[in-house]
């Protein structure tokens, strides 16, 4: 079974691209998902979240107010570190059940782990192979500010918090390059399952 880290910084493309991909017949394992259900209502991982951020990063129904967290950890790093040392662990726990699960089902399947914070947070040796949706810091930027609503200066402190596009590529594998339409991204989606449905042909899925 071929496991695929796919990563890019956020508002790349990678989420376009693991939509393709899922399409095709992969297995995507979302990280993002993850991690929400790491720090889902009642769950012991909110509860540290609380306790290291205060009761103003929930809601009033109790929940994770995201935006609120958000303005936290991107302005200090310290305070990113300690979030990801809450919610990280059990995100690897629940991305091996899953990665268990894929196998139990199908063990040639392709599966594609979407995973935003490879760089920070995982080894790339863990995977047979990396793949880096890449586009510009300010192409990014820009399409946090046109299509998230973001405002220009917490848009472009979203894409500074996140390791270097250049610390990004020196990881891949296979760089999709997603500047341009989104037609043209879907096109190099379509040629990555084709590179990898061979890979498995050849005997990299056994």
């Amino acid at each position: 079974m071929d496991i695929v880290a796919l990563t890019g910084g956020i508002a790349a493309g990678k989420s376009t691209v693991a939509r393709r991909l899922r399409e095709h017949g992969a297995v995507v394992i979302d990280a993002d998902a993850l991690a929400r259900d790491a720090v889902a209502p009642g769950s012991p991982g909110l509860a540290a979240v609380a306790a290291r951020f205060g009761d103003e990063i929930l809601t009033a129904e109790g929940t994770l107010d995201r935006a609120a967290l958000g303005d936290l950890i991107f302005s200090d790093p310290a305070a990113r570190a300690d979030l990801n040392a809450i919610v990280h662990p059990d995100v690897r726990r629940r991305y091996r059940d899953a990665l268990d699960a894929a196998r139990s089902r199908d063990p040639r399947a392709i599966v594609i782990y979407d995973v935003p914070l490879l760089a920070e947070a995982r080894a790339a040796d863990e995977f047979d192979l990396v793949v880096v949706v890449d586009a510009p810091a300010e192409t990014r930027t820009r399409r946090l500010v046109e299509l998230r609503g973001l405002d220009p200066d917490d848009a472009a402190k979203r894409v500074a918090a996140q390791v270097s596009d250049d610390e990004r590529r020196a990881m891949a594998d296979i760089v999709i390059d997603s500047s341009g339409e989104e037609s043209a991204t879907l096109q190099y989606a379509d040629e990555l399952w084709a590179t990898l449905v061979s890979r498995r042909s050849v005997g990299g899925a056994e």
